[in-house]
């Protein structure tokens, strides 16, 4: 078969390793052969693409980011965008295609397959919030960045007497934040999926300040909601999907922290560097997971599909399952994160 692979979406330690996968085992397992779109679903629109050999993806699993990098581009929204998609496979042969993205890019592929285009997809987010996986690669390594930022700022946080706010990614879904924060031995972890309490985090700080912690740590996502200003947007633009641009509440909350505790308190947005670097062996590896999977589907035929991990198994379920919801924190992470907290 002549199988194309795009990237769609923000970039994601992990994504190297599941081209390097699909690749490998689709030419020395079924003969296949490969070309890669540029740019994500862009690159199909534009019909820009190069050839996908094994001396080309010789050592990608190794790298961060995607080597066909990528857009935010929703054919959806462009007037004859799904019958374009269409011609350009066409025209170059494809018999499949495999697309590896989150939501956004996966309701794309949703898009094709129900016009009849043969497809499927693999998840791919540091948010770790897609519906149906337990994990998506990418994760592990923003976590393991994000754990180290919380640690490194400690030192300078006890050093100078501060609070410092400590904002990190994850959009609508607390998986960072949460898993950082524990695991960083923060004071205070907030996620968007419980609203901001800032009495009760003015609380938990006093109470530490009272018995001999003259610092503290705050985790924040990004998405979180302050009832003093609601969510925080970097900017009034949101692209083809419609998302704004998270970006900001560490600054606004720091402020908060500070008038309402008399505690000198600083932010520090990890930003894009938790999506930087190479991929942690966990990511790697599960990345390739998924992509030898991607790759068996298409043979099967399992247009429509999405691989997913359930336990240690790598299996699919329909993408109109994948995207139906976000994948949140419950009660269950909840509790790890009340039962470390001071009781105040």
């Amino acid at each position: 078969m002549r199988v194309a692979l795009l990237t769609g979406g923000g970039d994601c330690p992990g994504l190297n390793a599941v081209i390097y996968a699909a690749v490998k085992k689709g030419i020395n397992k079924y003969g296949d052969e490969f070309v890669g779109f540029l740019n994500g679903w862009r690159g199909v629109l534009d019909n820009n693409w190069i050839p996908l050999t094994l001396e080309r993806i010789d050592g990608i699993q190794l790298l961060g980011g995607t080597i066909l990098h990528s857009s935010r581009t929703n054919v959806k929204k462009i007037p004859g965008g799904i019958e374009q998609v269409e011609a350009v496979l066409k025209a170059n042969k494809i018999d499949a295609l495999i697309a590896l993205g989150g939501d956004d890019t996966q309701s794309v592929t949703l898009a094709l397959t129900d016009a009849g285009i043969p497809g499927v997809g693999v998840p791919k987010t540091i948010d770790n919030d897609i519906n149906g996986t337990d994990a998506t690669f990418g994760f592990d390594t923003a976590v393991s960045i994000a754990t180290e930022a919380v640690d490194r700022i400690r030192t300078t946080a006890d050093s100078h007497n501060r609070v410092v706010v400590i904002e990190v990614m994850g959009r609508d879904a607390g998986w960072i934040a949460y898993a950082a924060g524990v695991a960083g031995g923060a004071d205070v972890v907030l996620v968007p999926e419980k609203e901001i309490d800032i009495d009760h985090v003015s609380a938990l700080l006093k109470y530490n300040y009272d018995r001999g912690k003259h610092y503290g740590l705050v985790v924040v996502a990004e998405g979180c909601h302050l009832p003093e200003v609601g969510q925080v947007t970097g900017s009034a633009e949101v692209d083809s999907f419609g998302h704004a641009r998270l970006s900001g509440i560490g600054e606004k909350l720091a402020d908060l922290i500070e008038k309402k505790t008399g505690f000198e308190t600083r932010s520090v947005n990890l930003g894009h560097t938790q999506r930087g670097g190479s991929p942690t062996a966990y990511d790697r590896l599960l990345g390739q997971r998924y992509g030898l999977h991607a790759i068996d589907m298409v043979h099967a035929q399992k247009w429509g599909r999405i691989a997913v991990l359930r336990g240690t198994d790598i299996t699919d379920i329909t993408i109109k399952e994948a995207i139906a919801t976000n994948r949140r924190l419950d009660q269950r992470f909840f509790d790890v994160i009340t039962d470390l907290e001071a009781k105040v």
